[in-house]
């Protein structure tokens, strides 16, 4: 990501920004493959509503869809976020880096304990 974006990376940073939309990643991440209704059966919120959400998601890269019979089959598809994660490694370093100096400068510091 080159900090002006595509249109992919901005669906994908549009479709992350939904608490809503993170909890069916966490959902597909942690409990695999999921049919609407099991997904649905997670929100109060109607079905229509959550089903704009999987929109979201299936424009975004970030889930697929697969028909059986009548259900809809919903599967985490994790690529796109690993573009997230490099957009987002230079502030991992930069808050690593303050911490280490923030420790350094605690280590330093005497104990309120000692005389």
């Amino acid at each position: 990501m080159n900090g002006t974006g595509t249109a992919a990376e901005d669906r994908v940073f549009a479709a992350l920004a939904n608490a809503t939309r993170r909890e069916v990643l966490r959902l597909l991440r942690e409990r695999g493959p999921q049919p609407v209704q099991a997904l649905a059966d997670h929100f109060d919120m109607r079905r229509p509503s959550l089903s704009e959400h999987l929109k979201v998601l299936r424009e975004a890269g970030l889930v697929s869809e697969q028909r059986s019979g009548r259900q809809r089959i919903y599967r985490l598809q994790a690529a796109p976020l690993a573009e997230v994660q490099d957009w987002l490694h230079p502030y991992e370093r930069f808050w690593r880096e303050q911490l280490r100096g923030l420790g350094d400068l605690l280590d330093r510091m005497p104990d309120d304990d000692q005389p």
